[in-house]
């Protein structure tokens, strides 16, 4: 895959202070911005065109970040507006810089260890979810995954609940058809799920969701731990 989106437009209010004068995917982890590590990644997974949705103190992007070339990639930004747009509204806007192949969505405020080019190039349906054993702070998940295929409720036998880790693979026909505004992605995954055409993965490396200053300290020491 050569496209990919990263999820950035989010006003961060679950982490202020810390995101009153910087946005929450340029807090630092490891010493440099937490979206840094994600460009890292889709780098060295052969990424080379990467559109960052913007809202929130949106020109601290481009100060940071620049065009990309110093990590060998073009980076574009979808600016969409002071009210964020939400997941689904946000890629529908940001599809004129997509290009017409599938493309790799992650949110800028996760860190995992999952390796970008394992993820499937042709998913089998409309759009190809990570998921994860479920967190603390989501103890139901929100699909259940069973041969390769996410159902809602328990599913069938032998499935097992999972939540979204926020990383995927979608075509363009997941959203190309709503009207422009600020909407979820929700319903799409469950037209997507009746449909037979969602399929997923279940991922047991190393995952945090980055949210809150607590969550992040958690990050911080798991990463100095290791």
């Amino acid at each position: 895959m050569r496209h990919a989106l990263i999820l950035a437009a989010g006003l961060g209010e679950r982490m202020r202070p810390l995101t009153e004068h910087t946005p929450k995917p340029l807090l630092e982890v490891n010493g440099k911005p937490l979206i840094e590590h994600h460009i890292e990644k889709l780098a060295a997974a052969d990424v080379r065109y990467i559109v960052i949705n913007t809202s929130h103190l949106a020109e601290r992007f481009p100060e940071a970040l620049g065009d990309g070339s110093r990590w060998g990639v073009r980076i574009r930004y979808s600016y969409e507006g002071p009210a964020p747009l939400e997941t689904g509204g946000g890629i529908l806007k940001a599809l004129p810089l997509l290009g017409p192949e599938p493309f790799i969505v992650v949110s800028a405020d996760i860190w995992s260890d999952i390796d970008y080019a394992s993820l499937p190039r042709e998913p089998d349906g409309i759009a190809h979810l990570v998921m994860v054993p479920n967190p603390d702070f989501h103890p139901r998940g929100d699909f259940a995954l069973a041969d390769g295929k996410l159902h809602e409720g328990d599913g069938p036998a032998g499935a097992e609940r999972l939540t979204f880790g926020n990383v995927g693979v979608y075509r363009r026909a997941i959203v190309e058809n709503e009207a422009p505004g600020r909407f979820k992605l929700l319903p799409m995954y469950q037209r997507a799920i009746a449909n037979g055409a969602l399929t997923g993965e279940r991922y047991g490396g190393f995952w945090r969701n980055v949210g809150t200053p607590a969550q992040l300290d958690e990050l911080r020491r798991a990463l100095a731990a290791a």
